[in-house]
């Protein structure tokens, strides 16, 4: 066998269009671009959203909110939030913190979390998180518990 000798199977390569090789190719004088307008002339056809000279649809429409950049992305704090209703099915003396809630799957790992005021606290708990609304702070300390704050790292 040589190099010479290999060809693809029979069916698997089509011949190439011949276009503008006369009329009897039958892809003749246009060669398939029609008769005038943009699509015929050299220098491609027409970009993707362009309407015909048409006002496009993205410039129609009004803009609205705005991008935020990325470095205030990275700079913004987003919490986990937690409401006191839950943390009531946790028994007298317990520390609820970002380890407990991640086990019982209240929160996702790795998350910062706010506690919120929504519910009511018989038990009392030390609670251990990143921020926590006034009404939560009150609610914890009239059920006798503790709410401390963790200091953030710097990451």
């Amino acid at each position: 066998m040589n190099l010479s000798e290999i060809k693809p199977a029979p069916g698997s390569v089509r011949r190439s269009r011949r276009v503008g090789r006369g009329i009897g190719s039958g892809n003749g004088k246009t060669a398939g671009r029609g008769h005038k307008g943009r699509g015929s002339r050299s220098g491609g056809n027409t970009p993707p959203g362009y309407e015909g000279g048409q006002m496009p649809l993205q410039r129609r429409l009004p803009k609205r909110g705005f991008r935020r950049l990325q470095k205030n992305e990275t700079r913004r704090r987003e919490y986990a939030p937690v409401n006191i209703e839950k943390l009531a099915e946790f028994p007298d003396g317990t520390t609820v913190d970002a380890a407990l809630l991640t086990q019982r799957g209240m929160v996702p790992a790795g998350s910062k979390i706010k506690i919120l005021g929504s519910g009511e606290l018989k038990s009392k708990l030390t609670v251990r998180a990143d921020a926590f609304s006034q009404s939560a702070r009150d609610k914890i300390a009239a059920a006798g518990g503790t709410a401390e704050l963790i200091a953030p790292t710097k990451s």
